[in-house]
């Protein structure tokens, strides 16, 4: 069963705890401190197959969960970190989050992380000083990303077949490839994207046929305009139109409407347009379908063929490669210039330090103060706050960076309540 979409919950692995141990050995006195690092939670990593062709499996196992990190233990062990979740979609995948592209998996084995798994926790041996002999400070890990995901499949093909229903489409796919659709005389008889590779003179066209649209399919209307995401990754369009229509002209505008519906930047792709079925009728009648429509499209190139009869296809085959070969050096060009450009952007280490402090109104109609920050939002993440050690910590951290100073500034005394992401705590040390 052919799927191009699905909905995923994507969680990577959370980071194991750090430990908290002393060494307790004969003839060792005051052995110190000795408890390991958590490890690392695996990552959820996506991988683009040529052997997969569907998301049909995302709709039986939706959730996506990479294994966590294991906590460190004594003598300085550390936690085995958890392994990573590898997942294999069909090339031209697309993962979105919150609405947002966040990868685009366009060729064989290109692999991309679309889920960290959290850090590991420091166990206490971490923390040794010469000041400070026997620490009982560990940190927790963090936990990995964890959204609602989208997957959105979208065909890989040089060109891309439109027209309405019983056009012609599947059996011109089958003439030129190796490809089988199903034909038969009426209409719909496509309701999934098929694919065939058409060899011409010493290349080859990867073709793309979509389920036939009709008119106020960008309404849902027939099968609606769901499947045409997968001709928006072709350089050029064959528009087929039955030649044995009432009006060419009339059935022309009315697909290159929803096609403009559905995408302005779709509708602006290079085409060329076919007569189909043209074997039985004759030629006057055909040069004047081809004026009629050269009238409405004058910069499209217009052709009469039969697959059937296979006259006119070598020629509209050519004509798509040409177009295809000058469509893929184009955006070659484009990015060659664009690697050129120098880009200026904040530094990781920048965007480390950066913080802020805000105020809010409580529940309890007091000033809660709001750090933000990605460092200090990572730090308070790891802290255990069920052991004051571990928050006395933090507030250390916030004196060294300067955020407790600006607390006082904006007015929080030793028992403001602070917040940092979802943990709450005061400024006044604990003993």
């Amino acid at each position: 069963m052919f799927i191009d979409t699905a909905k995923v919950f994507i969680q990577a692995g959370k980071g194991g705890n750090g430990n908290v141990s002393f060494r307790h050995e004969i003839y060792v006195d005051k052995g110190g401190p000795d408890g390991g690092d958590g490890g690392k939670g695996g990552d959820v990593v996506f991988v683009a197959s040529k052997d997969v062709n569907t998301l049909l499996d995302f709709r039986f196992k939706p959730e996506l969960k990479a294994k966590p990190g294991l906590n460190g233990a004594k003598q300085n062990k550390r936690g085995r970190s958890g392994e990573d979740l590898v997942v294999r979609v069909p090339m031209g995948t697309i993962i979105k989050r919150d609405g947002r592209v966040i990868a685009d998996l366009v060729d064989d084995e290109q692999r991309q992380v679309i889920a960290q798994g959290g850090d590991g926790g420091f166990g206490n041996a971490h923390f040794k000083s010469s000041t400070r002999q026997a620490p009982k400070i560990a940190e927790l890990g963090e936990d990995g990303d964890t959204f609602d995901g989208a997957l959105e499949l979208k065909l890989l093909a040089d060109v891309g077949l439109l027209g309405f229903p019983n056009a012609g489409k599947s059996t011109f796919l089958s003439v030129v490839s190796n490809a089988r659709p199903e034909i038969a005389d009426y209409e719909f008889t496509t309701l999934t994207p098929n694919l065939g590779v058409a060899d011409i003179d010493d290349g080859s066209l990867l073709i793309a046929d979509i389920p036939g649209l009709i008119e106020g399919a960008s309404d849902g209307k027939g099968l609606g305009d769901d499947f045409l995401r997968h001709v928006e990754r072709t350089a050029v369009l064959l528009h087929l139109i039955d030649a044995y229509s009432n009006d060419v002209g009339k059935s022309y505008q009315i697909i290159r409407t929803e096609l403009a519906k559905h995408s302005q930047e779709l509708s602006e792709r290079p085409e060329i347009i076919a007569l189909s079925k043209c074997d039985g009728l004759d030629a006057d009648i055909v040069a004047m379908q081809k004026e009629q429509l050269q009238a409405i499209a004058p910069n499209a190139s217009i052709v009469a063929i039969s697959s059937t009869a296979k006259t006119g296809i070598t020629e509209v085959l050519r004509e798509l490669k040409r177009i295809v070969e000058q469509s893929r050096a184009a955006v070659a060009n484009e990015d060659e210039d664009q690697s050129t450009i120098p880009t200026i952007s904040l530094s990781t280490d920048a965007k480390e330090q950066s913080w802020a402090v805000t105020t809010e109104d409580g529940p309890d109609d007091t000033t809660r103060y709001v750090v933000s920050g990605h460092k200090i939002e990572k730090f308070a993440r790891r802290t255990n706050f069920d052991q004051y050690q571990n928050v006395n910590r933090l507030r250390d951290i916030m004196k060294k960076m300067g955020i407790s100073y600006e607390l006082s500034r904006a007015g929080a005394t030793g028992i403001s309540v602070i917040r940092i992401g979802s943990s709450e705590f005061t400024l006044l040390e604990q003993d």
